[in-house]
């Protein structure tokens, strides 16, 4: 009886977790409420979110299970896609030689904002957030 290599049976088990299909929508969100505090990274994996490499590296997939988030989440869903061509929302920024953060049109568009609209920052220990100040709220000052 022939032996089977334990290279090839973690390629098959590789192969195997690369043809499953990703979780989405509330499976996506019930199974983050499943796996509580872990970190991000196994999460993902955990979701679905990896791909083996030629080298039998996992590669987590972050993007993808962080965009499946905010789908699943319902942030995503009233999406209005440019009528343009060009590149698709990555949902990150870099900060400017000059120090400045350029956020796209697809983002501004996507949150109903129009020129002139003013946005309240919010910093964090970690994070930079945007809100929208509306008009009601101008009233009550």
């Amino acid at each position: 009886m022939p032996r089977t290599s334990t290279k090839t049976i973690n390629k098959t088990i590789a192969k195997k977790m690369t043809t499953a299909r990703p979780l989405t929508g509330e499976d996506l969100l019930q199974k983050i409420k499943e796996l509580g505090n872990l970190p991000k990274d196994e999460k993902a994996k955990a979701c679905g979110y990896v791909t083996i490499t030629k080298n039998g590296q996992d590669r987590i997939n972050l993007m993808q299970f962080y965009n499946a988030l905010i789908e699943a989440d319902g942030h995503g869903k009233d999406k209005k896609t440019s009528q343009r061509g060009g590149r698709s929302a990555s949902y990150r920024v870099s900060v400017q030689r000059n120090g400045n953060l350029l956020i796209g049109s697809v983002y501004t568009e996507q949150m109903g904002l129009e020129p002139g609209d003013e946005l309240e920052i919010h910093i964090g220990r970690k994070y930079i957030q945007l809100r929208p100040i509306h008009q009601f709220e101008e009233e009550d000052d």
